[in-house]
């Protein structure tokens, strides 16, 4: 069905010095739902207005997409729209990021002159829930003083491309909001019409801007974790860079790291050292655009060609190796711990060679990759900003004269640390208390159910309640003690038990004792995997008792930790620094054994007397192994009538866990 086109709409914002012309629009040919035969409204005044970064976005047409559906909501539809950043103010933006509040289940495929922040997510990415836009390659925004008012320097237009869903013909397919989410501005609510939003950003004056004048580019900013990549030689066609990444959070870690990012512009990697790309792959350059450009170049030797190339550690046995090693912080396992465990071990180096293509082969043609991501194995998850240019870094003078050595250009990018989403976390907690005789276990599905048959369990019932020393067993070991226990406290049994946690890493916290002047609880650890934890940490964040921590007594424990509040930093001892992996029972029937490693932690009452441990103040509001944040229970213990089982189950758990906590000593 074709509907009449909408005419072109243009917007002319007048500033004092220039006129821009900002069109949106469509050819009257295109099928658009959006006719409206009603004049074009005037410029609105705000442009005029704005002192500081003015945003828009306007949407300009859309067009039903294969295939068609009777079902209108659920009907997709091709669309195209402009978001434009404008610098009106007096001071240079540097590295502007734009918010847009998609909310149609959309799936953006394409956007010129920016980037997606989100380091792991690529064209096309759905973008429902909203996206930032980053600029590439201008990623700063001068003012019009600086350039007498070239539009070019000051302003960027984005054209966007994608998909949107759950739409009827007649509603209004804009976003929810826009903002800019650079630090220190903020935005209002954007004015909206019917297919055009826009909105004037300003300074916050609470904010404290960086006073240092002579910096010509972007201050470099904290994170929980940052990156800053420095050009250090640059030649016609290539150039040396080192990657320098600095763990700053004291509750973030990385095992097993891998580093992605995104060559925008062609570049491959001849070689490195510090580092390794576990991909040695050519096959992208020979049959690539730089096979076409580089006649004659000899790709044998090659490290990788990827565009989105994964980057890790080399292992401690290449830390001396002349060719690929003698780096500093180099060649750790991919681990890098918090500053406070080891600050020699919060930071790691590595260098390589990038080949470039034409026309960016002049040595002052310099363009970081874009699009950085992190992961490791149960650690914290990081959400990546885009490369920032800074100040060039400092050296020291590889030739030992008292001076310094700069870098040619630097970058920084800075990640931060972000919640696992629901059931997609690596570790789960459970409750128990001396004062009951059942546990309460991880959530059903705490880790996630994706990878199981829910044919024949429940990953929708909660999580049934255990006697404590099933805690001590596979899942697939606990159904006989599961059905005993409700049987015995004369509780409802599901033709389907619920799914288990899934969880690699599971943490019991157990009320020990409560009495006038203290209380203590004991932290068990499980490792449910075929692999150890080597130099593991837990933080504990205790809302309620956090004033009154007194002492642990088989860890080491700090309340020390800088910027984080209420929260407990416990880590191995010196000799006790693994968590081993997972092995089988004594006998082939036997069920398979946890690694496990156990304390006492005590606590008193001189600066909370009335605190409530039976009311949940003596269990934690937050757990992070190893940085993770673990799924915690839904409730706590209740009291009640303690049955003989509870006695010997608690006995029995005791008894077993100290057994094996003293057998890993002399693992």
């Amino acid at each position: 069905m074709k509907v009449p086109g909408l005419k072109l709409i243009c917007l002319a914002f007048l500033f004092i010095h220039t006129r821009i012309l900002v069109c949106y629009g469509a050819p009257d040919d295109a099928v658009d739902d959006y006719t409206d035969e009603t004049p074009a409204k005037p410029p609105p005044p705000e442009m005029d207005n704005c002192n500081g970064v003015f945003l828009s976005y306007a949407f300009t047409s859309r067009t039903k997409a294969l295939p068609l559906l009777k079902n209108v909501s659920a009907q997709p539809w091709t669309f195209n729209a402009m978001a434009t950043v404008v610098n009106s103010g007096t001071e240079e933006v540097k590295g502007w990021k734009m918010y847009i509040g998609f909310q149609h289940k959309e799936i953006l495929v394409s956007a010129t002159n920016a980037v997606l922040v989100d380091g792991d997510v690529d064209f096309p990415a759905a973008v429902g829930n909203g996206t930032t836009l980053a600029g590439y390659p201008k990623a700063d925004l001068k003012t019009s003083i600086d350039t007498a008012g070239d539009f070019n320097q000051i302003a960027v237009q984005v054209e966007l491309k994608g998909s949107m869903f759950g739409l009827g013909e007649k509603a209004t397919p804009m976003p929810k909001t826009i903002s800019l989410r650079n630090d220190g501005w903020r935005c209002p609510t954007p004015t909206k019409y019917k297919t055009y939003m826009h909105a004037c950003c300003k300074r916050d004056p609470k904010f404290k801007v960086n006073s240092n004048k002579k910096s010509k580019f972007a201050a470099r900013q904290n994170g929980d974790l940052t990156f800053t990549y420095d050009v250090v030689k640059s030649y016609e066609g290539s150039y040396e860079a080192q990657v320098t990444m600095d763990n700053s959070s004291p509750i973030g870690r990385l095992d097993r790291w891998n580093l992605t990012w995104e060559w925008m512009r062609g570049e491959f990697i001849y070689s490195m050292k510090g580092a390794y790309t576990p991909r040695f792959d050519i096959s992208d350059c020979v049959y690539g655009l730089a096979g076409r450009y580089l006649t004659g170049f000899d790709f044998t030797n090659v490290m990788n060609c990827e565009k989105k190339p994964t980057i890790t550690d080399l292992p401690l046995t290449k830390a001396n190796d002349t060719q690929i090693g003698k780096i500093p912080y180099c060649c750790k396992n991919a681990s890098l711990l918090p500053p406070q465990m080891d600050p020699s071990r919060a930071r790691a180096i590595f260098q390589l060679r990038v080949y470039k293509l034409p026309p960016d082969t002049p040595p002052t043609i310099l363009y970081p990759p874009q699009r950085w991501n992190i992961t490791g194995v149960i650690n914290a998850r990081y959400h990546c900003g885009p490369p920032i240019r800074v100040d060039p870094s400092e050296f020291p003078n590889p030739k030992g004269f008292d001076a310094k050595v700069y870098a040619i250009a630097s970058w920084q990018v800075v990640c931060n640390m972000t919640r696992a989403e629901k059931r997609k976390t690596r570790c789960c907690v459970s409750f128990s208390a001396y004062y009951s005789d059942g546990a309460i276990p991880c959530s059903t599905c705490a880790c996630g159910c994706d990878n199981i048959d829910t044919d024949k369990c429940n990953p929708d019932k909660p999580a049934m309640h255990l006697p404590p020393d099933a805690l001590l067993l596979p899942s697939e070991n606990r159904t006989a003690k599961t059905k005993a226990f409700a049987k015995l406290k004369k509780k409802g049994i599901p033709r389907k038990l619920p799914c288990p946690d899934n969880c690699g890493v599971s943490i019991n916290w157990h009320i020990n004792t409560d009495h006038k002047a203290g209380w203590s609880a004991r932290m068990t650890l499980f490792n449910w995997q075929e692999a150890p934890f080597v130099d593991w940490f837990v933080a504990v964040e205790m809302k309620k008792a956090y004033p009154d921590y007194d002492n642990v007594f088989s860890f080491n424990g700090t309340k020390k930790l800088k910027g984080i509040k209420n929260t407990i930093f416990f880590q191995s001892l010196k000799d006790l620094n693994y968590l081993v992996e997972m092995k089988n029972g004594s006998k082939p029937s036997d069920p398979k054994v946890p690694g496990k490693q156990q304390s006492v932690i005590s606590f008193i009452k001189k600066k909370t007397p009335n605190i409530k441990i039976r009311k949940g103040d003596g269990f934690p509001s937050k757990v992070y192994f190893n940085g993770e944040e673990c799924a915690l229970p839904r409730s706590f213990p209740s009291s009640g009538h303690r049955s003989p089982l509870s006695i010997a189950s608690f006995i029995l758990i005791s008894i077993t866990t100290t057994f094996l906590l003293i057998t890993n000593r002399f693992i």
